[in-house]
């Protein structure tokens, strides 16, 4: 049975903005070359959702976290991908960061996390430099949540500080880009795995 993972866009543009995203070009390539390696993707784009500020799984009426949640905990794999804004990550990659703060006291009876056995990844590009601060806060905020990050698990693209070009404009993926998406994709798959034979022990174990 494949792999599943889902891959959180957290790009400022909605769908229905029709306009050509970066952070959807690079969860492309981790797409294609997870499913290499058998997994399948998933991809929702965060900005699409109602997504309540809070910390807890269900912020009432209107809330569209705990669809995507249970969409979060039925996978093996989470990808996060974020632009950078600002030198950080997106508001929206931000927020659900927040929301996924309710995982420390969602555990089972032996004091796992719910989200426990999960391997996380993160993808970002931007027209500045910070994406190694940026995968800094997002791993160590995934870490924190329950989330096992494997070697090497970051895909990045930073352009010319000010420059107009975009990654989706590019007419060649780099290939050291493409490298490091394809160790990701395998290193990801490969560490889902042996979670997924063997999941953490519990308290007492």
């Amino acid at each position: 049975m494949p792999l599943k993972a889902l891959a959180l866009n957290a790009t400022l543009k909605t769908s229905d903005a029709k306009e050509a995203s970066s952070t959807d070009r690079m969860i492309g390539l981790i797409d294609k070359a997870m499913s290499a390696h058998g997994g399948v993707t998933e991809v929702l784009r965060l900005a699409d959702f109602n997504i309540k500020p809070g910390v807890t799984s269900d912020e009432g009426a209107g809330d569209d976290w705990p669809d995507i949640r249970a969409k979060l905990l039925s996978a093996d794999i989470l990808v996060m991908a974020t632009p950078i804004w600002l030198g950080q990550p997106s508001s929206v990659c931000k927020r659900a960061l927040e929301r996924m703060d309710a995982f420390l006291d969602e555990t089972d009876d032996q004091g796992r996390m719910v989200s426990y056995g999960r391997v996380a990844a993160v993808a970002v590009v931007g027209n500045e430099d910070g994406a190694h601060h940026v995968s800094a806060e997002l791993f160590q905020a995934l870490n924190d949540v329950g989330f096992t990050i494997p070697a090497n698990a970051v895909a990045y693209w930073v352009g010319e500080a000010m420059s107009s070009t975009n990654f989706v404009d590019l007419d060649k993926v780099p290939k050291v880009v493409a490298t490091s998406v394809e160790m990701l994709a395998r290193n990801t798959v490969h560490l889902a795995n042996l979670l997924k034979a063997k999941q953490y022990p519990g308290e007492g174990s």
